[in-house]
């Protein structure tokens, strides 16, 4: 009901600062704006930079102070989003304030700290800007999607693609589209992504072996077990050779070019250290720089190489110190996984990379000698359009060998714009689930849409991402309406899911849901990978409370509201106690209807008359004739002038109608459900419903099922067999 994406609706009461707007608290602006400057970029109903501290230069209250606030936390803590709203209630003092939420618990922790930054501003009292942004760093590093799957959600939901999202775990599995067109990522794997192929890229050894048979260029290697064993197995070999562990990651435990007996014992004990098996893999080292090439259903869709790390001594500070002085004050590296490189601390191959140079880090290097710091581990700068065919094809080849739809293809070569077999270059590593951070912030050179390139993978260009979804909401007829819809839409042989105040069916099985709330009861239907169609009951409460189980509808159905006739249909708990208030929480059913989608919207309602206006899509209004007010009937009679659709009730007959033609549906009689007397009186049924709401769940009803392009043959057999 405030936008597109999640947000937060907290209830602020400002007491009696409402008769205190910024403009009169003294000092409070300057002390706001000093502990957050970046609120200058906050451009409000300016449209504009500093337009939110114009607004506080012309005083503005302390709940939309809160609303920027707890954005602007949120920003620093590496979340961005502008989207903000501060609406006062009829309750003098009390406001609703709605912010985009990236996750529930770190926005709750944002408006505390955002109200606590805001007192103390009014209170001239201390506050711990860097505290309160570390706490919400800490709470998005370990609630926040991983950056590579946030990359393929964002990907999916931008506007070019529109692609729902929903996440299946507290980690990094989420499903991208609805029902049975639905598919599943985690990181940067895919419900495509092979169980055995994963085995096999774990295994290095077995990678190898594999990789040789098939003609594609590797280093020659054996797995040992003891450190005396690596010795003997380099010798036979040859040197230089290159140690890792068999089954490793994120290139933990690798150590290169060793030519010399105890640094590669020490290597040994390294990789076997990192490795999950505590098998150990002596290679032949390949001369060159390592690279590491993205293929996305065998094509590359991006390529990064590596840079050794050095370090320039100045005759005064030691080794560490010099790390940290011309390596860690890179901006580029740090510790989170957000970062394109990392830090260098207490690597145990650091170590014994020193040790080779005869050197270590408590070392003071002379003025101008350099050190060799780090061999491997910075594959973070761009050479996409610089890798040759020939080499992109055996990238590609070894990711169909081993199996993974998506792969990391790790290789050794001297200059990637040439082939590999005339410079000696060879492939060392296969790796599922490789990372994206590089390719999407290069330490340097052009960032890829790697993202992109997954999503158009999984759903090539007009393939199918969603499922009819049937939303419907109103004050009356709701839960009638769509346990028929439910019914017609089964009699077409489709898996049809139904959530209503029932409770939630896959077909007629009823699904145990009875701990989750009625937002994530609903989403089951949509993470069910049968479902063909969905139909959800949408009460007014959980529009209120909880929003909508999806991004998107095909059909959404209005079926009444009237509150001068039925109060019922306010919210004054929840400061609905208006039909305009109450307008603009129904209308929600409207706004998130598909351009190829249909309103279904009941004609005789002023209220829901007016929100046709609000559709991306078609409209379809339903009326009964016979009880129908001059406003009605001018509206029908201009829709159809229009070429729109309507479901009528004229006499004791359903009338589908067009802009000049009309077709006989069936007659009220042939519906037992409506229990009609032989005078054709409609009387309350047995499910409590009037015989005005009845009417009205039918008409609603025909009308969705004919936007859904149900038969009519069919249409007929399900309104009168329910």
């Amino acid at each position: 009901m405030w936008t597109y994406r999640p947000v937060v609706e907290a209830w602020v009461d400002i007491g009696e600062l409402e008769e205190s707007p910024s403009n009169t608290l003294p000092g409070f602006n300057e002390r706001l704006t000093a502990w957050l400057p970046s609120l200058v970029e906050h451009r409000c109903s300016y449209g504009e930079q500093g337009g939110f501290l114009q607004r506080l230069k012309e005083g503005t209250w302390p709940a939309h102070i809160l609303e920027h606030v707890t954005l602007e936390l949120q920003n620093l803590a590496g979340m961005p989003g502008g989207f903000g709203k501060a609406r006062s209630t009829s309750q003098r003092g009390v406001y609703k304030v709605a912010v985009r939420s990236w996750h529930e618990d770190i926005t709750r922790q944002a408006l505390l700290s955002g109200r606590d930054l805001v007192m103390a501003a009014i209170d001239n009292t201390p506050f711990n800007v860097a505290h309160a942004v570390d706490q919400l760093v800490q709470m998005k590093d370990r609630l926040l999607l991983g950056p590579s799957t946030q990359a393929i959600v964002d990907a999916a939901t931008a506007k070019s693609r529109r692609i729902p999202a929903i996440r299946l775990s507290a980690g990094n599995l989420v499903q991208l589209g609805y029902g049975k067109h639905s598919r599943r990522i985690w990181t940067a794997e895919t419900d495509a992504t092979s169980a055995i192929a994963e085995g096999i890229s774990s295994d290095k050894s077995l990678t190898n072996a594999l990789l040789r048979a098939c003609g594609v260029p590797v280093p020659e290697g054996s797995i040992v077990t003891e450190a005396a064993a690596a010795w003997n197995e380099a010798q036979s070999i040859g040197l230089p050779v290159a140690v890792k562990p068999v089954d490793g990651n994120h290139g933990r435990g690798v150590s290169v070019d060793l030519s010399k007996q105890a640094d590669i014992e020490a290597a040994f004990a390294l990789a076997e250290d990192a490795a999950r098996s505590g098998e150990v893999l002596i290679e032949r080292f390949i001369p060159g720089v390592e690279h590491r090439l993205l293929i996305v259903g065998g094509k590359l869709v991006a390529a990064a190489r590596g840079e050794e790390a050095w370090v320039t001594g100045d005759g005064r500070a030691t080794v560490q110190q010099l790390i940290d002085q011309q390596i860690n004050s890179d901006p580029r590296r740090g510790t989170a996984e957000a970062s394109p490189l990392n830090r260098i601390e207490n690597d145990p191959a650091v170590a014994l990379e020193l040790k080779r140079q005869g050197s270590a880090a408590d070392a003071i290097p002379a003025s101008g000698q350099r050190l060799l710091i780090q061999r491997n581990g910075n594959v973070a700068f761009d050479c996409t359009d610089e890798v040759h065919p020939d080499t992109i094809a055996q990238a590609a080849l070894a990711a169909r060998i081993v199996g993974l739809d998506i792969a990391g293809i790790d290789l050794v070569a001297r200059d990637i714009s040439q082939p590999l077999a005339p410079q000696q270059g060879a492939i060392v590593e296969v790796n599922a689930g490789p990372g994206l951070l590089m390719h999407l912030k290069p330490a340097s050179g052009q960032p890829r849409p790697v993202g992109e390139a997954i999503v158009d993978y999984l759903f090539p260009p007009g393939s199918q991402t969603r499922i009819p979804v049937v939303g419907i909401t109103g004050s009356g007829a709701t839960n009638l309406a769509a346990r028929w819809l439910d019914h017609i839409l089964r009699l077409t042989n489709q898996v049809t899911g139904l959530a209503c105040a029932n409770g939630v069916f896959l077909g007629t099985l009823p699904i145990a849901t009875q701990n989750l709330s009625p937002l994530a009861a609903a989403q089951t239907l949509l993470i069910n990978r049968q479902t063909d169609v969905v139909v959800i009951e949408n009460s007014i409460d959980t529009l209120l409370t909880a929003g909508l189980a999806y991004d998107r509808c095909q059909v959404g159905i209005v079926t009444t509201l009237n509150p001068d006739q039925d109060p019922s249909s306010l919210r004054p708990a929840h400061y609905i106690d208006t039909p305009e208030r109450l307008f603009n929480i129904v209308r929600t059913q409207v706004d998130v209807i598909l351009p190829g989608g249909c309103a279904v919207l009941n004609t005789a309602d002023p209220l829901v008359r007016e929100m046709a206006a609000l559709c991306d899509g078609e409209v379809i209004f339903f009326a009964d004739e016979n009880t129908a007010d001059t406003d009605t009937l001018a509206a029908l009679a201009a829709h159809r002038a229009q070429g729109g659709r309507a479901v009528l009730l004229r006499g004791q007959t359903v009338m589908l109608a067009g802009k000049a033609d009309e077709e006989s549906l069936l007659a009220l009689a042939d519906i037992p459900h409506f229990n009609a007397s032989a005078a054709g009186e409609i009387k309350t049924g047995k499910d409590g419903e009037t015989a005005a709401n009845r009417i009205t769940a039918l008409l609603a009803t025909a009308a969705a099922a004919w936007a859904l392009d149900v038969p009519l043959a069919t249409l007929r057999i399900g309104l009168a067999t329910f």
